[in-house]
């Protein structure tokens, strides 16, 4: 319903999708003083993903003398993920349209992912990305349809690390992720970025997007991960 999301915004061109601000009680969030920032188009990509992914990781945009980010890494065991990495699940939320959910970093607003979070310990994954897509989306109205199987896993940058060691009170190299595909049941209002109130809000602005516009708008060390992710799901893309 409209109370749900402080406001939206429809843009006409269709390579462009719909943006939702979070409710405006959540923390940190004022909306008078909030901007849409729209996302850029994607340079001349279609809506899947091809099936023949070789892993290469791109470069990285902002500079070319940047290294580019190294490609996922599948341990051969999904009980082993590798050691000095947190071990995480990864959401790849679709709906009726085969649309992705993504949403903007309020630390990184620029930076739109896909939902994520740590596995506790002795937590069974599939347990625990129910769990996170209810905490960091208001979420329960979805179904595993798929998964990965095995850890892909990314290495933080160095700022990023030395950010969370002294956030999480560990030094993780990291991410062990595993990902699940997981098809939307619900109706849209049922998503509310403060989610379900257990947790700080993470996100400031939602939509669904393609494939392409889902690795085009990610981080650079987050690109290698989500090409191998929608490698493996796009059959359930198309």
């Amino acid at each position: 319903m409209a109370s749900s999301c402080r406001c939206s915004l429809l843009l006409l061109n269709h390579h462009r999708p719909i943006l939702h601000l979070r409710p405006s009680k959540a923390r940190g969030f004022s909306p008078a003083s909030a901007s849409l920032r729209l996302l850029r188009r994607p340079r001349d990509l279609g809506t899947r993903i091809r099936s023949d992914y070789s892993g290469s990781p791109p470069s990285s945009p902002s500079s070319s003398s940047s290294p580019p980010p190294p490609s996922p890494r599948p341990p051969s065991s999904m009980e082993a993920p590798p050691e000095g990495y947190r071990r995480n699940v990864g959401i790849c939320l679709v709906n009726s349209s085969k649309k992705i959910f993504a949403a903007s970093r309020l630390d990184i607003p620029d930076a739109w992912q896909m939902p994520q979070g740590g596995i506790d310990d002795g937590e069974d994954p599939r347990h625990a990305v129910m769990r996170e897509l209810r905490e960091e989306t208001g979420v329960s109205s979805a179904e595993i349809v798929a998964e990965v199987p095995y850890w892909l896993t990314y290495d933080f940058p160095p700022d990023v690390r030395e950010k969370l060691k002294i956030q999480w009170g560990s030094d993780w190299k990291g991410q062990a992720q595993k990902w699940f595909l997981m098809k939307f049941t619900g109706k849209d209002e049922e998503i509310n970025l403060l989610g379900d109130g257990t947790e700080k809000p993470e996100f400031g602005e939602w939509s669904w997007i393609s494939p392409d516009q889902i690795i085009e708008l990610a981080v650079v060390f987050k690109k290698p991960v989500y090409k191998e992710v929608l490698n493996v799901f796009a059959p359930h893309l198309q």
